[in-house]
C-alpha cells in the first residue's frame, strides 16, 4: 500500500498506509472509542464532513452486514485506524471495508499510532485535518484555507417526504440526518412512519394528523439551522407527543429557551455511563455528541433534566413540564452500542396511547 499522510491544522503530521479511496480530503477530525460497529459508525450521517479516528486497534475484521447500514450513502470524509483487515462476509464475498470506502469515495489510513493521535486530540481539541499524498507546505496551506460548511443538515437530510408504512401509531420523523436505527426501533413497534424534510413547517406536519413526532439525530451545529425549525418545535410540542434525539434534543432545548455550546472534545463511543435522575438507574449509552445543552441556561419553569452523563455531568435528557415532549442526547437505539435505553421508544408509544385515550374521553 502507498504511503499517505494525515495532517492537522496545528502543523502535526502522521504518515500511514492508504486503503479505501485515493482521494484527498479535508474535514473535522474526531475520535470514536466504540469497540465494534465500525460499519454503523462510518455510515452514520452524524459524521458528515468528519474524519473518524477509531481507538479500537483492528478495524475491518468482522466484515459488513446488509442490515447494519445507518444510511445508504455515507458522507464521512475519512477513516483512520491502527490495523486494517480486508475481510468480506457478504453472500458474494465482495464487500470488504476497503471496497466499501472506495465505492463511496472515502479515503482511509492505517498503520498510524492512533493512541498517540488520540492523546494529541485530547490535549488540543478537535480541529480540521486532511488526508493527502504529501505533507508539504502547500498541503498545510490548503488545509488552513479550507472552510468547512455549516450546512450539514441540508446536505444529508431528505429533500422530499417518504413513507415507511406500518399498522400502528402514525409517527412523523423530522429528518436532520436520520440514522436507520431510529426507523428500525419505531418499525418494531409497528409505527406507520412518514419521514419529512428538516424545513417542514408545523402546519404541514399537523396536516399529516400525527400521533407523535420524532426529531432525529443529525450533524453539525444546531444554531446553523433557521429559526423556523425552532418555531415548528414550539408549535408541535403543544399538541402532539414529541421525542427528540441527538441534534433533535439540542434543538428541542433551544426551542424552549436553553443555550447550546460546542464541546472542546466531541464524545463518540458506546461507553458513556448515564444516570436517570428520577430512578437513580445507571446505564451505558452510545453517543455521537459535538454539542451540549448549557445546564445553567435551562428555564426550569419549562423543562427539567431527566438524565446526566456521569463522566462530566453534562445534560443528557430533558422533559417538558407542560407538554408531552421529551428528549435525550444519547442514542437510545444503539446501532452500535448498548440497548440499555431502548425502552425510551416504549415510553414514547405509551405517551401517544395516553393522548389518544384522553382525546377519546372528550367525545
Amino acid at each position: 500500500m502507498a504511503d499517505r499522510y494525515l495532517i492537522l491544522e496545528d502543523g502535526t503530521s502522521y504518515r500511514g498506509k492508504a486503503f479505501g479511496a485515493a482521494s484527498t480530503t479535508t474535514g473535522e477530525i474526531v475520535v470514536n472509542s466504540t469497540m465494534n460497529g465500525y460499519q454503523e459508525i462510518i455510515s452514520n450521517q452524524i459524521y458528515h464532513n468528519q474524519i473518524i479516528v477509531f481507538t479500537q486497534p483492528s478495524i475491518g475484521n468482522t466484515g459488513l452486514a446488509q442490515n447494519a447500514y445507518e444510511s445508504v450513502l455515507p458522507t464521512a470524509k475519512g477513516v483512520i485506524v491502527r490495523e486494517y483487515e480486508n475481510l468480506t462476509t457478504d453472500q458474494f464475498k465482495r464487500i470488504s471495508l476497503d471496497r466499501y470506502l472506495k465505492l463511496h469515495k472515502i479515503p482511509g489510513l492505517y498503520d498510524i499510532d492512533t493512541r498517540e493521535l488520540v492523546h494529541h486530540l485530547h490535549r488540543f481539541g478537535n480541529m480540521k485535518a486532511s488526508i493527502v499524498d504529501v505533507d508539504d507546505e502547500h498541503a498545510f496551506d490548503q488545509l488552513h484555507a479550507t472552510v468547512l460548511t455549516n450546512q450539514q443538515v441540508s446536505q444529508v437530510a431528505t429533500a422530499r417526504p417518504y413513507a415507511n408504512p406500518g399498522d400502528g401509531d402514525n409517527v412523523i420523523v423530522v429528518d436532520f440526518g436520520l440514522k436507520s436505527g431510529i426507523l428500525r426501533e419505531l418499525s418494531k413497534r409497528n409505527c406507520n412512519i412518514t419521514v419529512v424534510p428538516a424545513d417542514f413547517s408545523s402546519e404541514r406536519i399537523l396536516d399529516l394528523d400525527p400521533d407523535g413526532v420524532v426529531l432525529s439525530t443529525g450533524p453539525g451545529n444546531p444554531a446553523s439551522l433557521p429559526d423556523s425549525v425552532l418555531d415548528m418545535i414550539r408549535e408541535v410540542q403543544q399538541t402532539v407527543p414529541m421525542f427528540a434525539i441527538g441534534l433533535g434534543h439540542e434543538l428541542f432545548a433551544m426551542a424552549n429557551g436553553a443555550n447550546v455550546e460546542k464541546l472542546p472534545i466531541e464524545h463518540h463511543g458506546s461507553n458513556h455511563p448515564i444516570r436517570e435522575i428520577i430512578t437513580n438507574e445507571i446505564f451505558y449509552s452510545g453517543q455521537e455528541q459535538g454539542y451540549v445543552v448549557d445546564s445553567q441556561s435551562i428555564d426550569h419553569d419549562n423543562l427539567y433534566i431527566t438524565h446526566i452523563d456521569l463522566i462530566n455531568g453534562t445534560v443528557q435528557g430533558l422533559r417538558h413540564r407542560d407538554y408531552p415532549a421529551f428528549s435525550v442526547q444519547f442514542s437510545p437505539d444503539g446501532a452500535p452500542g448498548p440497548k440499555d435505553s431502548v425502552d425510551l421508544f416504549d415510553d414514547f408509544i405509551e405517551i401517544m396511547a395516553r393522548r389518544r385515550e384522553n382525546n377519546a374521553s372528550r367525545y
